[in-house]
């Protein structure tokens, strides 16, 4: 031993070089083992998600060809995960983005990775949580087809309608969706009121078409927008309702070709609705408390339409 480690005059005690070499290769081993493992760890939570967001869009599909309307449809994933609703106005559509983040050694891992669509309009909350998830939609008609709304749910959230409207609650009866309930609210539950009472987390009014909820009013044409507000994040929801309208604006303007088109095959559409007014208030529309104006129009749009010999839609 004293071969191999020999005090010096001053009482240090010398490694030989060997050993010390030894020693950081090993810590270097070691270190790169770890950082590797904690990549591995993250690129496989990054495929997981990404797998994730798209199980949502191929979900998506067949919701959107009306496949799914009046049924729910449930989403598992095998991880704790968190479902973010990104919706952005900007650009001819806007966009709506999905962004998925997983539990993983007890802390949320965000990947980055997100799913994009130009042509779905989910309604939800900014985030929703859980392991287990419901889906079903509605089609947006405002006069014509805008679009399927797409409702977004965690199978934590129990929401219970209290005195709906009878034609609300045959709805939400032939839904089956188990989280949502009418009447006989289990506590914790979100509580939807149709009328104004104590306890209530949403008020829904019929007659003023309005849903106050997280201290905010928001407006609403359809049981579609109505729903959409129910179960949206408010800033959601006052941002999808603006990617309809640009949309809508858009079929308006297909339906004017349209009756162009039509007429040159020999069906004169007599009476044909004018739709510039309808597309110049909507091409104004700022948020959710334009709608009702806009919805003056739609009627009157839409019993043009009905009258006429050649209907547009």
């Amino acid at each position: 031993m004293l071969d191999k480690i020999m005090k010096d005059k001053r009482g240090f005690i010398q490694i030989p070089f060997a050993w010390l070499f030894a020693i950081v290769v090993g810590a270097l081993i070691l270190f790169f083992a770890i950082y590797a493992s904690v990549k591995l760890i993250n690129t496989e939570g990054t495929v997981s998600s990404a797998k994730t967001g798209k199980e949502i869009a191929v979900l998506l599909n067949p919701l959107e060809t009306g496949f799914g309307e009046e049924t729910t449809t449930p989403l598992k994933i095998a991880v704790e995960s968190r479902i973010g609703n990104n919706c952005q106005v900007s650009g001819d559509f806007g966009e709506q983005e999905i962004i998925i983040s997983q539990k993983s050694r007890g802390e949320w891992q965000r990947t980055g990775t997100g799913s994009v669509f130009y042509n779905k309009y989910i309604f939800s909350n900014k985030s929703v949580q859980g392991k287990n998830f419901y889906l079903f939609s509605k089609p947006f008609e405002f006069p014509f087809k805008v679009a399927d709304l797409i409702f977004l749910t965690s199978a934590e959230d129990n929401y219970c309608f209290v005195d709906p409207p009878a034609e609300i609650k045959e709805e939400l009866t032939n839904l089956n969706q188990p989280n949502l309930l009418v009447e006989n609210c289990p506590s914790e539950s979100i509580v939807v009121c149709f009328s104004e009472d104590d306890g209530c987390d949403i008020l829904v009014k019929e007659n003023q078409r309005t849903v106050d909820k997280n201290g905010k009013t928001l407006y609403f044409e359809t049981d579609a927008l109505m729903f959409g507000a129910i179960f949206s994040d408010p800033v959601v929801y006052e941002c999808q309702t603006q990617r309809l309208m640009k949309r809508m604006e858009q079929l308006a303007l297909i339906y004017n070709e349209k009756e162009s088109i039509i007429s040159t095959k020999g069906c004169y559409v007599e009476g044909a609705p004018n739709l510039f007014p309808l597309t110049a208030s909507v091409s104004g529309y700022r948020d959710s408390s334009d709608l009702a104006g806009i919805s003056n129009l739609v009627d009157d749009v839409e019993d043009e339409n009905k009258r006429a010999y050649c209907g547009l839609w």
